[in-house]
């Protein structure tokens, strides 16, 4: 009796804790590094940029031959990852740089010099990697890379608030002295109302920034579809002129993001197991343009079991337990006990 009260005190008290855990609000101020344009996120900011899954395209490609596939079940973030919904070939060859190989100081030495060959760039992340070769440790990295201006600098207006925060910040956009030249820079996507419309940025190269104002908050991939859908249907003015104004925020970040969900699990198939698994992303957008730079990074090490999931076994015989005594090649036992109350036996031994 004694037994099953504790029980249902322990029943009590474990729902209690959920309960309790269920209702602590969660703070969204946060910033989150999204692995997918279809990532889910509990914070009000959020990024994703391809260059994670550059490295795991390669991580599928020249590594395990298909899809990663763990042992012990495969979480969604992966199966999204494994349908490469981004690829190298979405990018211009000098946009990104990437190589993956067995790890070596020779391997690191590689990469510094490729990215400095390509963008005159240094990495934010080579040094935190251990090279130190091993069976089964490969190194697949990745460097994108941005630096466009617009067609022309936009002005730099007063700093004012942004959103519900009462702390100021810097913008730029159009002076009325100005509007005939700058207004190049704009194309409009549509405009249903002050708080849903959308505009393209034009810029000297190739790169086109969409700036898309919505109250909608839905994963990066339903976003961006809804945009597209609203700009095919809307038959309004697609010009920017008299009656028109702009403004945007200076935007300066960098993150990083350990993809922990991933790591630690034998891949199906293989004898790795993924070690690290981290992306940042350096950001910044001001009135001359846009500069992002980010590295992505995938280390592998030999998986201790290939095929199946080591997990640690406590055989404790602290509670109710059976024996049985068994002679060899005999077809049942001699003798069996049923042990729950250890202290009630040990009190009957000979003294």
């Amino acid at each position: 009796m004694k037994k099953i009260l504790v029980l249902f005190m322990l029943i009590i008290l474990t729902c209690g804790c959920t309960i309790q855990k269920k209702s602590e609000p969660v703070n969204k101020s946060g910033l989150e590094i999204l692995p997918l344009m279809s990532s889910e996120s509990v914070y009000n900011n959020r990024i994703w940029v391809g260059t994670f899954q550059l490295v795991w395209n390669d991580l599928m490609d020249e590594l395990v031959k298909g899809d990663v596939e763990f042992a012990g079940g495969t979480p969604d973030i992966v199966k999204g990852l494994n349908r490469q919904e981004f690829k190298a070939s979405d990018l211009s060859e000098n946009s990104y740089y990437k190589k993956w190989g067995k790890a070596s100081f020779t391997l690191r030495d590689e990469i510094k010099k490729g990215i400095k060959e390509k963008f005159n760039e240094t990495s934010d992340i080579i040094s935190s990697i251990d090279w130190s070769p091993a069976p089964s440790k490969y190194v697949i990295y990745a460097m994108l890379k941005k630096d466009f201006k617009f067609l022309h600098a936009f002005d730099k207006l007063e700093p004012e608030k942004f959103g519900y925060i009462d702390t100021k910040v810097d913008y730029f956009g159009i002076k009325p002295e100005n509007k005939d030249v700058l207004a190049e820079n704009i194309g409009v996507l549509f405009y249903n109302s002050k708080n849903d419309f959308a505009v393209k940025l034009h810029t000297q190269g190739n790169d086109a920034v969409y700036l898309y104002r919505t109250n909608d908050d839905k994963t990066f991939d339903k976003i961006y579809s809804d945009m597209t859908a609203k700009t095919e249907k809307y038959e309004g003015r697609k010009w920017f002129g008299d009656g028109d104004y702009f403004k945007a925020p200076f935007i300066k970040l960098y993150q990083e993001k350990l993809f922990d969900e991933v790591c630690g699990r034998h891949i199906i198939g293989t004898d790795l197991m993924i070690d690290k698994a981290l992306e940042t992303v350096d950001f910044s957008m001001d009135n001359e343009g846009v500069k992002l730079k980010s590295e992505a990074v995938i280390v592998t090490m030999k998986s201790a079991m290939p095929g199946r999931i080591i997990e640690p076994r406590y055989f404790y015989f602290n509670d109710t337990f059976y024996l049985f005594l068994q002679e060899k090649y005999k077809k049942q036992p001699y003798f069996a006990m049923r042990i729950d109350d250890v202290i009630a036996y040990n009190q009957t031994a000979k003294k």
